[in-house]
């Protein structure tokens, strides 16, 4: 299994790498969506945000408002780490049951728009940053989402800057770009993928047979080595 980090700022292009790379054939491991999905209605992690934020946060049926969450988080650090001590910790636990469930052959790209602001790079085989331009960044979510140019700043401002984020980068897709440039990008990405899983590969399979010949040589004698993978 060759297990990669995914991420970039806000407004780069990282969710149409992910569904690219998922085109290929990538097990992606989405951290938006889960985040999304343990704070859904009924469950502890929206129980815990509305504990921590009041019930303000919540639509009249009874769903996490989250362009009012959004409002304010995005403008209190304090309370923005907060949320984030409430949510990262269930969309850890979720991510790892979904990584677990893939094949051993199977490359798995964990999307995590908050990999360097929270240091997880020392999780994954390697890191791909999809970039792009502060400027470019800004004017794809006043132009494309709609966001009032403020409230944009405000969210760039909460995240690592351009240079935080490459300097944990493995590759680089560069999206500063039109749409129809990203798409080759991404597939020579895949190819790098591929060819660096086939070689883990392979040098697991030499390992396992050296362990195999030693366990044999030693007659009578048993080693024995596991663990779940976090």
């Amino acid at each position: 299994m060759l297990k990669v980090g995914l991420t970039g700022g806000i407004g780069a292009g990282k969710s149409e790498v992910s569904r690219l790379l998922a085109g290929y054939g990538a097990v992606v491991v989405d951290a938006d969506r889960i985040a999304r999905e343990v704070v859904e209605p009924g469950t502890p992690g929206l129980a815990a945000v509305v504990a921590a934020f009041g019930e303000s946060v919540l639509t009249a049926g009874g769903t996490l408002d989250r362009p009012k969450l959004g409002s304010i988080v995005f403008a209190d650090p304090a309370k923005l780490q907060t949320l984030n001590a409430i949510v990262h910790p269930l969309v850890g636990a979720r991510s790892a049951e979904l990584e677990a469930a893939a094949g051993p052959d199977a490359i798995v790209v964990h999307d995590v728009p908050l990999l360097a602001e929270n240091g997880l790079a020392p999780l994954y085989d390697l890191v791909v940053v999809v970039d792009a331009a502060p400027a470019t960044q800004l004017a794809r979510l006043t132009a494309l989402r709609g966001m009032a140019e403020d409230e944009a700043r405000a969210r760039m401002a909460a995240q690592a800057t351009r240079e935080q984020r490459l300097a944990v980068a493995t590759l680089v897709i560069d999206n500063d770009g039109p749409l129809e440039a990203l798409e080759p990008q991404v597939r020579t990405v895949w190819a790098e993928l591929m060819e660096r899983e086939a070689a883990a590969g392979a040098a697991t399979g030499t390992a396992g047979a050296t362990d195999a010949a030693g366990a044999t040589d030693a007659a009578g004698a048993t080693d024995a080595a596991g663990g779940p993978e976090a």
